[in-house]
């Protein structure tokens, strides 16, 4: 399915499907005005299948990626990446961008960082899904993330809902940090921190990701909101 909304002079590619439980459609639809505003002309696909589409990836100066799991195909990801190459931006959260095409090590090494678990909740109280695995947790800023036009102004703040531990590497401009406790029954033995929201570049293009946003109601927060539009308007080519 293909749609196309606004009359801006910037384009923005909106990718989006996966995992139902994500709302991918809801979660992207309330980026959308905020697009418009902005001056994008908002295209909407349901497959990777138009990350190989050369004329339509030339033209798109944004991507907002929200496609948990999934699957993508050699020359899918080649568009996807020669894009952001090339200039294009690219901005995701939770699971839409970090637990994409997870059996693609080309990908994970293109984003940066990989969800691996969302850890914390006592042994014999995990569900696979549902809302038996979200826990209190805070949001800190990197001495970075505090001057950086992402995230400068924001304020720590807390959040009940997954938290991501995530699998990273030292290229990442690490924005934001959450540190997963020890509790009892886990079998880690010291806290350990994960970036939680980062920017990367990949030749010319700009790549944010946050991990917070499991559905709506998370993105709706206002400093979840606001680092994912401040980032979409400093991705974009």
């Amino acid at each position: 399915m293909t749609s196309e909304t606004g009359t801006g002079t910037r384009r923005a590619l909106i990718l989006r499907g996966g995992w139902e439980g994500h709302q991918p459609f809801e979660a992207t639809d309330f980026f959308v005005p905020f697009l418009e505003q902005n001056g994008f002309t908002v295209r909407i696909e349901e497959s990777p299948a138009a990350y190989a589409d050369a004329e339509v990836m030339a033209a798109t100066d944004l991507i907002v990626q929200s496609m948990t799991m999934s699957s993508i195909e050699r020359e899918q990801l080649d568009g996807l990446i020669g894009a952001v190459r090339a200039g294009t931006g690219l901005v995701g959260w939770h699971g839409g961008i970090a637990d994409a095409f997870r059996s693609s090590s080309d990908y994970l090494q293109f984003i940066g960082g990989q969800f691996a678990a969302h850890p914390g909740v006592p042994d014999g109280e995990r569900v696979l899904d549902g809302d038996g695995n979200f826990v209190d947790h805070a949001i800190e800023f990197t001495e970075l993330g505090r001057k950086h036009p992402v995230t400068e102004g924001i304020d720590d703040f807390r959040l009940t809902t997954e938290q991501y531990w995530v699998l990273s590497d030292d290229y990442n401009d690490v924005l934001a940090t959450t540190t997963q406790a020890v509790r009892p029954g886990d079998p880690w033995s010291r806290p350990v921190t994960s970036p939680a929201v980062w920017t990367r570049t990949w030749g010319e293009g700009r790549i944010v990701v946050a991990t917070p946003g499991h559905r709506v109601d998370v993105l709706e927060i206002a400093p979840v909101r606001q680092i994912i539009e401040r980032g979409i308007l400093w991705a974009t080519r």
